[in-house]
């Protein structure tokens, strides 16, 4: 699959190592067809993936990662444009996190509104999935790093069959199990992942590191096992 991913980040470049490793055809975005981190990053892959602007990369790629900081997305998607993102599906990761005035950040967006509603109002005929925002990038990629533990990745859009696609074309294939996968709904359940983040970045300054994520236990599930 041709796969977009827009950022330079840590989280691009992880998300962006492991598709291109797992054999996609993968072009990092940014705001430029030359940026050196991309370049620093398409000569890691041994030349087998390609860079480009955002707009250039969305054009031809089937599924698109959105790894920018949240006080940037919405630019992003408006530098991408609407006629290169115009049915395609976005896998937004991205979290409204405001470091102006040090740590912990505030969030710039919350309770009646979420990042990821305000990109889909942006660019109404593109896909938006909310997915992976709420851990560390390691465990996107290998969720098995959690010594076997099980845990759970949330997803939340208003197309079903983005949601799926996201499912079989990214989740699963890096070893997301079927069960783990936890689907919140539409888009304003993005609202509630997106908050989630000051408690991930307390858990995460009290351990030290960002090798942990949590688990929702159904319990119903298991009496009815």
């Amino acid at each position: 699959m041709q796969i977009a991913v827009f950022g330079t980040g840590q989280v691009g470049r992880t998300l962006a190592t492991a598709l291109a490793a797992a054999g996609h055809d993968v072009c990092m975005g940014s705001r430029t067809k030359d940026n050196p981190k991309a370049a620093e990053w398409v000569a890691a892959t041994g030349g087998t993936a390609s860079q480009d602007d955002y707009a250039g990369a969305a054009s031809r790629a089937g599924l698109v990662l959105n790894c920018t900081p949240g006080n940037v997305a919405l630019e992003v998607m408006n530098m991408a444009g609407k006629t290169p993102m115009r049915g395609k599906i976005v896998a937004d990761l991205s979290n409204p996190l405001d470091f102006s005035h040090g740590f912990p950040p505030r969030l710039t967006v919350c309770n009646d509104d979420s990042l990821a509603e305000q990109l889909q109002r942006a660019l109404p005929e593109t896909l938006f999935v909310k997915v992976w925002n709420t851990m560390w990038c390691g465990l996107m990629v290998n969720p098995g790093l959690l010594q076997g533990e099980r845990h759970t990745v949330f997803c939340c859009g208003n197309d079903s069959g983005a949601k799926e696609e996201v499912r079989r074309s990214l989740l699963e294939p890096l070893g997301w199990k079927a069960e783990d996968i936890l689907d919140l709904g539409d888009i304003k359940a993005a609202r509630g992942l997106e908050m989630y983040l000051p408690l991930w970045l307390q858990i995460y300054g009290a351990l030290g590191h960002g090798e942990f994520n949590i688990r929702v236990v159904n319990g119903r599930a298991a009496q009815r096992a």
